[in-house]
């Protein structure tokens, strides 16, 4: 018997799909955003791969509650992790002084 409530039908529509702007960049902006992302992609690979296992562990149940606030701490701190890297790009630039 299938459970109902717990997926939601498709993406479209939704929170995550509204919030991805369209952002126009110009050459320079794109270079950085290209060393922003080489510098983070290996984290947040073994991150994900870690997230989708924790996920996978947990029966129907458990989707929501705590595991939900433990996956979006998780998320918050690859977040941080994406504002420190542009900072750092940017002081490597001498774009910006940490404070």
């Amino acid at each position: 018997m299938e459970e109902a409530g717990y997926f939601p039908p498709k993406l479209e529509g939704s929170v995550m799909a509204r919030t991805r702007p369209n952002v126009e960049l110009n050459e320079e902006q794109e270079a950085e955003s290209q060393r922003i992302y080489e510098r983070l992609r290996g984290a947040f690979d073994e991150e994900l791969k870690s997230m989708a296992r924790f996920m996978a562990s947990k029966p129907n149940h458990q989707l929501f509650g705590q595991t939900e606030f433990d996956l979006r701490d998780r998320v918050h701190e690859l977040g941080a992790r994406v504002l420190e890297t542009a900072a750092d790009e940017r002081q490597k630039k001498g774009r910006i002084r940490r404070s």
